[in-house]
Order: C-alpha cells, then structure tokens, then sequence
C-alpha cells in the first residue's frame, strides 16, 4: 500500500519551529499558557487508534509523519503513535491516517516534557527519537527533550528487549546523546554505520541529509534490564 499524498496538501503556513515554551514541563511554568498541548495522565487509545489497541511503538517529534506512516505500514500488527509538539503538523496527519483508514497509526500532540505517565510499564517495543530540534546554543539546552528524565521514562516503558533508536545530523548531539546515555546507566548502545544494521525507514530528514552530502549519525540502545 502506497499513499498519494498529493490528496493532503499540507498546511501553507507549517513551520519548522515553535513556541519555546512547548519545550517546558507545566511544573516549571507559573501559569500555562492557553496554546501549550494538552497534558495527559490516563488516555483512551481508541481515540488514537482504529483499533483501540495500546501503542506498540513510539515515534517521538514525528514531525510531518513520513516515518510514521512507513513504521505502519511496513508493522500492520503493530500499533505506533506519533508525539508532536506542533498542532498544524499533527491535524494534518490525523487527516491522512483518517483519509487512508490507517488502523494501527495514532498521532498526539503532546510535549514529552512531561513524561509519559499514560503508558503503562513495559508495553513499548520500540521508541525512536530521529533528528529532534537540537537547540544547540548553550544557553538553549535546557530546552532539549533528551535528559535523564526522559531516558527513566524510556526505561520504563520499553519492554525488557525494546529498543531506542536515535539520530542527528549534528556531531555536537550525537555527543550530547552518548553522554546523556552514559550518565543514565540505563542503556546500553552501539553507533550503527551500516545500513543493515539499522534497518529503519528513512525519515525526510536523513533523505535530505543523503541528497546534500551531510554527514548524519545513528545510535541503537537496548534497555539494561537490572
């Protein structure tokens, strides 16, 4: 099954950026502004799924959804949901997973800031976290999703053989997320060269990246299981 997605034209106005503040968890805000994504505790899947299955797989900043759909369509057993802080890109998937009867594809937006407490303890088979705003000037990293809150919440709802796989095409983030690893003790990862041993759609960031010659980075972790 292929989609033509010259049926969903994408929103004119779809920008790569957003609010810094998305970027904040509620419970480091004095107030939370009316535009910031809802904050979820206990969810009911069939709002996301066709299916109403629990989510099998993660894929978290989805961005437009290329990934995600690939992910469903090549895992018609497996349910994945799409975490996206930005509103337009996630209105414009839920019409194409809507339009093409996508049963096993879900998208929230949602900022995983705040942990992930609507996912039960080790259900997850795969999360991956592919070429995420990398906020690179100092001052900015506290912004970054990626931190030792977010590795505990991986860790926790990542089956005991489930898998984190992650990406960037800036050499400063591949190292930040080796360090961030490190400090963790959570996982164990290994950098992936090779194609095959990756074994991943290619995300529209990695297309670009291989079309323009830049260099990009892998990173496969297995949940350390004490």
């Amino acid at each position: 099954m292929n989609i033509d997605f010259s049926k969903y034209p994408l929103p004119k106005r779809l920008r790569h950026h957003t609010s810094p503040n998305f970027y904040m968890p509620v419970n480091a805000m004095k107030g939370i502004p009316a535009y910031y994504p809802p904050v979820h505790e206990k969810i009911n899947w069939s709002k996301y799924f066709i299916n109403g299955k629990i989510p099998d797989m993660l894929d978290i900043g989805c961005g437009k959804g290329s990934f995600l759909f690939q992910i469903a369509l090549n895992n018609p057993d497996k349910n994945i949901l799409g975490i996206e802080l930005r509103l337009l890109p996630v209105q414009w998937i839920e019409g194409v997973i809507k339009g093409e009867g996508l049963e096993n594809a879900g998208v929230m937006w949602y900022s995983v800031v705040n942990g992930m407490h609507f996912i039960n303890d080790v259900t997850i088979d795969a999360a991956f976290y592919l070429f995420p705003d990398p906020w690179p000037k100092k001052k900015h990293n506290k912004r970054r999703a990626f931190n030792q809150n977010l590795l505990k919440e991986l860790h926790r709802i990542l089956k005991n053989d489930g898998k984190l796989y992650l990406a960037s095409d800036l050499k400063e983030i591949h190292n930040y997320h080796i360090e961030t690893l490190n400090s963790s003790g959570l996982f164990i990862f290994e950098e992936i060269i090779n194609d095959s041993n990756w074994g991943l759609p290619v995300t529209n960031k990695e297309k670009f990246c291989r079309e323009n010659n830049i260099e990009f980075y892998r990173l496969k972790c297995c949940k350390m299981v004490q």
